[in-house]
């Protein structure tokens, strides 16, 4: 059962995510509001997946996503963005995200995504 840390600024994409994630048989073992959690829950924590809010207070995704790069160059995160957000996802990838999940969530689309990052 792999370990999964979600990273949201909104408590309710956070509580949408981890129904999708715990139906599934996966374990949500951390729980982050901001960039800055993110990356002391990273360490804390070692997650084996982390799904990452772009857009959010005190470090953004992406910032978060290079810092946690930089502590373990082969975690495994996901970047959770909005429509619109093209231009980010792609500097997210660019800095190392396995993969992204377009909001709003769509239940198959989360699952096809965690599956293949996990492999």
């Amino acid at each position: 059962m792999a370990k999964i840390m979600i990273v949201d600024d909104t408590a309710f994409m956070r509580m949408m995510l981890r129904e999708i994630i715990t139906d599934c048989g996966f374990e949500v073992i951390a729980e982050a509001e901001n960039g800055k959690e993110a990356v002391q829950f990273f360490r804390q924590y070692r997650p084996e997946l982390v799904t990452m809010d772009i857009t959010m207070p005190e470090m953004d995704g992406i910032a978060a996503l290079k810092e946690i790069k930089r502590i373990d160059p082969m975690a495994r995160v996901i970047i959770c963005s909005a429509m619109g957000q093209k231009d980010r996802v792609v500097d997210a990838i660019t800095s190392g995200a396995a993969d992204f999940i377009v909001k709003p969530f769509q239940r198959e689309k989360v699952l096809e995504t965690l599956a293949k990052a996990l492999k």
